[in-house]
């Protein structure tokens, strides 16, 4: 049963993994054994990533796609793509660079498109381009990365000033990731293709975050706490591997019960 979760031999692109959760993420794939491609928008390692044969950056502008379709035929080149993790976002929220507007009524049309560009839209591009490269495979393996917002509503009320709160695109967004996964899984299933998401809950940094606001975040869940990064690496080799080859158009949500009731 060891086996069924092995990586070895997998080529897998990670969007994102120099992030707070990207290089946890990257860091559990390469111990499974997979070759790894990590996105970059500039030259340098990621903190804390071991060196190897196994690790490879490329820089690659994910609102480019011209730059992404380069990204995959570098992949192709390399002996196939097996894995596409979808992490990268931008325009506000976890996983990009925030917004200074999070009032809905201060969005101009710009700054709502850019948003919902750097959550589904970088997950929509970064699929297109590399449908050709899977059903060159035979099939493969697409794992979006949500948000519990793009499930339910963030509480307003317990944010306050602490400039934690997201903006209307993040949660819209996330949710059309959702949506995308499952429209994806339906279109890709004759090619082999499994497409499923996973749903992080809470996952704040902790360093410089007031006691009082991570105690709300904390009782906000049904088990009393936020996530650690490395929770997330369960469903991720799950959905990575071959663990889970019956398993498509899920959506794993990993947030302690905060959806749930």
């Amino acid at each position: 049963m060891k086996d069924l979760f092995t990586l070895e031999g997998k080529n897998i692109v990670l969007t994102g993994g120099r992030g707070n959760l990207g290089r946890v993420m990257a860091r559990h794939l390469l111990d499974y054994g997979a070759n790894l491609f990590i996105t970059a928008s500039s030259e340098g390692a990621a903190e804390g990533l071991p060196a190897g044969e196994k690790l490879h950056y490329i820089v690659c502008d994910l609102r480019d796609t011209a730059q992404i379709a380069k990204l995959f035929k570098t992949v192709d080149e390399a002996g196939g793509l097996d894995v596409l993790i979808n992490n990268a976002a931008y325009g506000g929220g976890a996983g990009g660079k925030r917004m200074t507007k999070t009032r809905m009524e201060d969005f101009d049309d710009e700054t709502w498109a850019y948003g919902i560009d750097g959550t589904v839209g970088v997950t929509f591009r970064c699929i297109r381009e590399a449908i050709p490269y899977f059903r060159k495979r035979g099939g493969g393996s697409i794992v979006n990365i949500a948000s519990m917002y793009g499930v339910v509503a963030p509480d307003h009320s317990i944010y306050g000033d602490t400039g934690q709160n997201s903006p209307a695109t993040y949660g819209a967004g996330k949710a059309g990731v959702v949506q995308l996964t499952r429209y994806t899984a339906s279109y890709l299933a004759k090619d082999n293709v499994r497409v499923n998401c996973i749903t992080p809950g809470p996952f704040p940094k902790t360093e410089g975050v007031n006691p009082d606001f991570l105690h709300i975040l904390q009782s906000k869940t049904m088990l009393g706490r936020t996530g650690d990064p490395d929770e997330l690496a369960g469903p991720l080799i799950l959905l990575c591997s071959d663990a889970s080859s019956f398993m498509t158009g899920a959506n794993i949500l990993v947030d302690g019960g905060w959806t749930a009731w």
